[in-house]
């Protein structure tokens, strides 16, 4: 089966690529603007080094591969980034996904596309809306949200219109090794590996820790993106969470526990966002009655192997690729 994956070598395009690999009968094609593969991808992947963004060069790129199934998981996916510059948020997200299904739907034998939204459009939630399902109203309150609330509704409008085999998903917060610092979780890991190599004073900077949110596993998250885009229905949406929520602050309780280092917490006014949502909860009752899917690794050891993914990184140990993108 040829696969086509989208920002490839970003924190759920590795995973995802490490998932079919494992399984197995995948020929496997990425795409990535400025990645390189994996040592231990070399020789089962082909990599395209190109911009979504340039038609011409995604056109290339569909004529080799002509892919059986496309999961397009390029994304700018930083809300604070987000604030920051709008715009270069909603043309990563909008214009690129608008040339790939372009593209896509010239092939004489269209794929089964998965278009990666967010628990984030989202957004303006109400206590009462918990747990959130796929008909919860989406009131997205960042430009990501935004940017994400359109992909997906293009993801609609394009199974609509061309009936194109598109499915949906909105994953919601996912950690794991190779994330981001950007994110709180590796943050709080790359920081506690730091002070403990005496890299870094002993203060671990922190944000809000009061909002609770619904953690999974990256390593199940993209699980679950295979089971979907193979058995889930055309044009519909599906969530994807564990179904609880944590706080920031339990999850940060657990790294503490993890480490002998002696470290002082101390807030970091610029990494608090502005209008923080209280609590987050995913209903992924549709999820799991089309799959079975369910997340399975426990929120300890997803913390724990991302402590260790950065204790590698701090040590001068053989370096894995910097992963930031979603």
């Amino acid at each position: 089966m040829r696969v086509l994956i989208t920002g490839i070598t970003g924190f759920a395009g590795s995973y995802l690529t490490d998932c079919l690999l494992q399984l197995g009968g995948y020929q496997i094609f990425g795409v990535s603007l400025s990645g390189t593969l994996l040592p231990h991808w070399e020789g089962q992947v082909k990599l395209f080094q190109a911009d979504l963004r340039d038609s011409i060069s995604l056109h290339r790129i569909m004529a080799e591969v002509r892919p059986i199934c496309v999961y397009h998981l390029v994304a700018q996916p930083h809300v604070p980034t987000s604030l920051q510059d709008p715009w270069e948020t909603f043309e990563i997200n909008l214009k690129s996904e608008v040339n790939l299904l372009e593209q896509v739907r010239q092939l004489s034998e269209p794929p089964r596309i998965l278009i990666v939204g967010s628990g984030e459009e989202y957004g303006a939630i109400r206590v009462e809306d918990l747990p959130l399902d796929e008909d919860t109203p989406l009131l997205p309150t960042s430009p990501y949200a935004v940017s994400k609330v359109a992909q997906d509704l293009l993801g609609y409008q394009y199974y609509h219109s061309y009936n194109l085999q598109i499915i949906r998903v909105r994953p919601f917060n996912h950690i794991g090794p190779r994330q981001s610092p950007n994110f709180a979780a590796s943050s709080f890991a790359r920081q506690i590996a730091l002070i403990e190599r005496g890299l870094q004073e002993p203060i671990l900077r922190v944000g809000n820790l009061s909002p609770r949110r619904d953690y999974t596993d990256v390593r199940d998250i993209v699980r679950g993106y295979r089971l979907i885009l193979e058995q889930g229905a055309a044009g519909a949406v599906y969530n994807l969470g564990s179904g609880k929520s944590t706080s920031v602050a339990e999850m940060l309780d657990i790294f503490m526990e993890l480490t002998t280092a002696r470290i002082e917490i101390q807030s970091d006014p610029t990494r608090i966002r502005f209008a923080e949502i209280p609590e987050i909860i995913c209903d992924g009752s549709k999820m799991y009655h089309k799959t079975g899917w369910r997340p399975e690794i426990p929120l300890p050891q997803s913390l724990a192997d991302t402590l260790a993914y950065w204790r590698q990184q701090v040590t001068g140990a053989p370096r894995v690729a910097h992963l930031i993108s979603d």
